[in-house]
This record gives C-alpha cells, structure tokens and sequence, in this order.
C-alpha cells in the first residue's frame, strides 16, 4: 500500500514537471509572437510613412500644375514647396522610426528590414522630392519674376 502511495506521488510529480515545462514553453512561445507582431507593426508604420510621403509629393507636384495661372506664382511656389518639403519629412521620419521603434523586442521569428536597405530607398526618395522641388521653383521662379 505504502509502494502504491509512492508510486502515484511519483507519476503526480512528474505530471506537474511536464505540465510546467509546456507552460513555460507556451509563455516563450507568447513572447516570440509579441515580439513578431512588434516588428510586424513597426514595418506597417514605416509603409504609412512613405505611403503619406509618395501623396504628398504627388499632391506638391500636381498642385503645382494645376494651380499654374489660376493663383499667384508666388502661392504655386508656397503650395507646391511645402507639399513636396512635407514628403521629405515623411521619408526621414521612416527611416527615423523603423531603425527606433523603441526597445527591442525579445528573439523575434520575423527578420527586420535591412537598415541600408530602408536608408537607400528612403535616400533616393528624398532625391526625388528634391529634384521636384527644384522643378517647381524653377518654373515657379523666372514666373514671378515676369510678372
């Protein structure tokens, strides 16, 4: 009786063992998934930002087409300028936020983004927005001047 006794303490022991260890293992598990979720969010974040920039140098340039002889050259300049200067904002935040998304997330699954992959996409936005801005005022300029 006494063996029988023994015996279940032991199979109720080694029970609680395993069901330990897959709790722990499940609380691991947990903390990988935040932690791919983190990464996950902060790459979502960094797509709205160059998301935001690309409109809003598309509404700089478009602005400035559209508003050509309907407004003042000067409020051309001003309109399409700060659109495009906003879109170079958005692509320096980008970068600014995906390489600091705050503290690190504990061993992630998913792999981030290659930081000079997102500085030479980001870089040759900003080439972009400034090439268009030197095409606004290079128009927007000798304009003002005539009149």
């Amino acid at each position: 009786m006494v063996d029988t006794a023994h015996e279940k303490i032991a199979a109720s022991a080694r029970h609680l063992d395993r069901s330990a260890k897959k709790q722990t293992d499940s609380a691991d598990r947990r903390t990988e998934l935040a932690a791919d979720r983190t990464i996950l969010a902060a790459e979502r974040t960094y797509a709205a930002w160059v998301r935001t920039g690309l409109a809003s140098l598309a509404s700089g340039i478009g602005a400035h087409t559209l508003l050509e002889g309907v407004v003042p050259h000067w409020m051309v300049g001003a309109t399409g300028s700060v659109l495009v200067l906003f879109s170079a904002f958005c692509f320096v935040a980008a970068v600014w936020r995906e390489m600091e998304p705050g503290a690190p997330p504990p061993r992630p699954d998913t792999r981030r983004l290659p930081p000079t992959l997102l500085i030479g996409v980001n870089g040759f936005l900003m080439i972009v927005a400034l090439a268009a801005l030197d095409g606004i005022w290079s128009t927007v300029l000798p304009s003002a001047l005539r009149h």
